[in-house]
């Protein structure tokens, strides 16, 4: 357990710090306008505030008290696949951490003002769509979620591999 604690304890530190951080920056820097330096322009940064869900969906002007209790929802979830999880299950764990941290991220913006979540990392031009604007917390939610779908799927391919092993044991003699 306090493996998966520390995983934990510093996986929300270190990403609520740089959200907390990056969010502020781009509060105070971001405020007249687009910025194109960053990165020799190829990311720009553009001070956003999104009151819906991933990618701007929304339902509803102030759709705030429904993301609150479902991000809240979530969390628990979450929480309770982290403490299932195995204590040597290091994606796992890593996994879970990542998407913690950043609910709690942008669950802290939610709950803080009627403003909406402070994104500033695009709008990303991958030629075929404009990738929507995004902050370090939903990074962090991002790659948590796909280590925790590959997390899954080893240990699905796991449990098949060793039934597989334990019916053709059955069949020799």
């Amino acid at each position: 357990m306090r493996i998966k604690i520390s995983f934990l304890c510093t996986t929300v530190l270190v990403v609520g710090w740089l959200d907390l951080w990056t969010k502020r920056w781009a509060l105070a820097n971001l405020s007249l306008g687009p910025m194109s330096e960053f990165m020799g322009g190829y990311i720009p940064l553009t001070l956003a505030f999104n009151k819906g869900a991933a990618f701007g969906i929304s339902i509803g002007d102030d759709s705030r008290w429904l993301f609150v209790p479902l991000s809240i929802l979530a969390l628990g979830l979450l929480f309770h696949i982290l403490h299932l999880s195995e204590k040597k299950d290091y994606l796992r764990i890593l996994a879970c951490s990542s998407v913690i941290a950043g609910a709690l991220g942008n669950l802290f913006d939610r709950v803080r003002w009627t403003r909406g979540v402070v994104d500033f990392i695009g709008p990303l031009d991958l030629g075929f769509m404009l990738w929507p604007i995004f902050n370090v917390a939903d990074m962090a939610i991002s790659c948590g979620a796909v280590l925790l779908a590959i997390s899954f799927w080893k240990e699905e391919n796991d449990m098949a591999g060793n039934l597989s092993i334990e019916e053709g044991t059955d069949t020799v003699q």
